[in-house]
């Protein structure tokens, strides 16, 4: 049999891993565009930008891994379409490969900012490797970085490159930073937090156009503001990388629809990581989460689907940031609109303590901040509360 991955990031990689680790040994292909073996990508804004992870720390595998394990990566490759009916997908080169079982694992891009100027130098994304050290470049002592976006990449940016010495500031659409996931009450520390380290922010705003010749030199605001800058990092969310699979007739919906054993309409095409969108069996509706933990689950429970074993891919949705000497972690599924109460226990001021967000007090999320021994506790919880128990609120921890 073969088996075709396309898309070599961390959900691809250990889709082909666990292949192996379960004992198949027909063939296996990983295809990835980029030029690099499979890496991480939340050390990108973390630890690499930082400087406190060395760059090639980020590879999921040694680089002899895939020939020692058979595995054919063809890293530097574009699939430009799939055969359904033949089993095939076809590369650029001309060449095409047979599969038994194919999964899609394509991932996901950044949203580019569709204002006059996008196109500068100096107007920067943060998705791969190339990428970083773009913005390390930018990120230096004394520059003027300013940050379209105030989401986890574009924070975390933040407090690296005030690390780094950069003056930041950021511009967000909403009223505060991470407002959209995590609510005001919460999301007022983490606009704290930049503030205490010389963060600027511009609320309620947009970006009208970027200026400069050749060179971006500053960001004119829908309010008439001007922001000098010397670079722009533009992180105002992903799309998922949907093209193959609508090429290939297969369903879509804001990402490549899936069941729960991460199975595509077609029952020989499977999706995991950014790219997929779960009919998720705990929540009850579809979900495309874009999340490290998502890739590095969903891989592994697609490949023993595509192995025939029995998969309910039930996971928690989680997340995790490092920012400055705030560290948090956040499990479960609550947008905004789906809770009707926040309960924080610990100290809010010295940033240690757990929020929990419930309605009809069933706890459907909960973040521990800088606060470590009781993840099994919150997800127990949280699981709990998804599957319709409630909690009492005066018993939280």
């Amino acid at each position: 049999m073969a088996f075709v991955i396309v898309g070599a990031g961390l959900a691809g990689a250990k889709a082909a891993q666990t292949l192996r680790e379960e004992g198949f040994d027909g063939d296996v292909t990983l295809i990835g565009t980029e030029p690099e073996r499979p890496y991480e990508r939340p050390p990108l804004s973390k630890g690499v930008l930082l400087g406190d992870a060395e760059r090639d720390s980020v590879y999921v595998h040694p680089a002899d891994w895939y020939a020692a394990h058979d595995i054919d990566l063809r890293a530097g490759t574009t699939v430009t379409g799939i055969d359904r009916a033949r089993r095939r997908v076809h590369l650029e080169d001309g060449e095409s490969l047979v599969y038994d079982r194919l999964l899609l694992a394509t991932g996901s891009a950044p949203r580019h900012l569709p204002v006059p100027g996008a196109d500068l130098d100096g107007v920067l994304y943060l998705r791969t490797l190339a990428d970083i050290d773009r913005v390390a470049a930018a990120a230096v002592d004394g520059a003027r970085l300013v940050i379209v976006g105030a989401g986890w990449i574009g924070l975390e940016v933040a407090a690296a490159a005030r690390h780094r010495g950069a003056a930041v500031t950021v511009v967000e659409a909403a009223d505060l930073p991470l407002q959209q996931v995590l609510g005001t009450q919460i999301a007022g520390v983490f606009a704290d937090l930049h503030r205490e380290h010389d963060v600027r922010f511009h609320f309620g705003v947009q970006v009208e156009r970027l200026n400069g010749t050749g060179h971006v030199t500053s960001v004119r605001l829908t309010d008439g503001t001007d922001l000098p800058a010397d670079a722009v990092l533009v992180a105002v969310g992903a799309r998922p990388l949907t093209d193959l699979a609508e090429a290939a007739g297969l369903s879509v919906d804001n990402g490549v629809t899936v069941d729960a054993s991460l199975r595509t309409s077609d029952p020989h095409v499977y999706a995991a990581g950014d790219v997929a969108n779960l009919l998720h069996p705990l929540l009850g509706e579809r979900i495309r989460v874009e999340h490290w933990s998502n890739a590095l689950h969903s891989g592994p429970a697609a490949a023993r689907a595509m192995l025939g074993q029995d998969v309910r891919y039930d996971r928690l949705p989680y997340f995790f940031t490092d920012q400055y000497d705030l560290g948090m972690e956040y499990r479960g599924w609550a947008p905004r609109g789906t809770y009707d109460q926040v309960v924080i226990r610990g100290d809010g001021d010295k940033r240690e303590f757990l929020a929990f967000w419930l309605r009809d007090s069933r706890v459907l999320a909960a973040m521990n901040v800088n606060i470590w021994d009781a993840n099994d506790h919150l997800d127990a919880l949280v699981r709990a509360g998804l599957s319709g128990t409630p909690a009492n609120p005066n018993l939280l921890p």
